[in-house]
């Protein structure tokens, strides 16, 4: 456990924040929780009069799913991107995500609230962490091999295409969107550029090209080195009258 906090700092923290969370919110009454989800929906209202903030205490809250169903989502795929990437990339994807989504979805009802359009909701509870583990999710699928890369992507695509199509909610929306952008994500320099300290892999000389490859001037050196030594040996055995 210490090594997997030692490697997964980002996750640690944010795990423990939703589980304290969650722990909170289990043991308040049922308006005390309502009114919790709404004063930290990150809605069109909020966003409105300035309050900011929403749309990073709204990531605080597991919605839409068992507290520790989510939370169990967040440790695997933020914790496999954190080790893979490092702290850095893997929460500045998440945060990217969330943030973006957010943005980008409520900002759209912004948008039709003013040109006062009928019909659009202002005071939506939008909390939760879907977001961000969905453009985490398809930012890990987009840069893996083989046949998780394949297929993992299409299909989480068609699975939340579905839930859109099901669902017909806001949400489902944001999580397409967050699909999209972890996949543009994978393409950054920021995540292509090779994660760790590069290696390079030592090849050995070619003997034929000893002579004519820089790897030749220490084969050289080597067999010169034996010479010397055996051109030694000759004359002690000669100073001693051996053979």
């Amino acid at each position: 456990m210490g090594t997997l906090r030692r490697r997964l700092p980002g996750t640690a923290v944010y795990v423990t924040g939703l589980l304290l969370t969650a722990w909170w919110l289990k043991g308040q009454p049922v308006a005390e929780r309502a009114r919790f989800m709404r004063h930290n929906s990150s809605n069109v209202h909020h966003l409105d009069v300035g309050k900011w903030w929403t749309l990073f205490t709204s990531g605080l809250v597991v919605d839409g799913v068992p507290a520790l169903v989510g939370i169990a989502a967040v440790a695997g795929v933020l914790g496999c991107a954190e080790w893979r990437w490092g702290t850095l990339r893997a929460c500045g994807v998440f945060v990217f995500g969330h943030l973006t989504a957010t943005l980008l979805t409520e900002g759209a009802l912004w948008l039709m609230h003013v040109l006062h359009l009928p019909g659009v909701p202002t005071r939506t509870r939008d909390v939760g962490i879907s977001y961000g583990l969905v453009t985490t999710a398809a930012c890990l699928l987009a840069l893996a091999a083989g046949r998780l890369h394949r297929y993992g992507l299409p299909l989480l695509a068609t699975a939340l295409t579905a839930a859109l199509l099901y669902d017909q909610e806001l949400a489902d929306v944001g999580h397409l969107v967050s699909l999209a952008l972890g996949s543009l994500a994978a393409r950054t320099v920021w995540l292509c550029t090779p994660f760790g300290p590069a290696r390079t892999k030592t090849v050995a000389p070619d003997p034929d090209d000893a002579d004519a490859s820089p790897g030749g001037s220490h084969s050289r050196t080597q067999g010169c080195t034996g010479q010397d030594n055996q051109l030694t040996n000759d004359v002690r055995m000669h100073q001693t009258g051996g053979r």
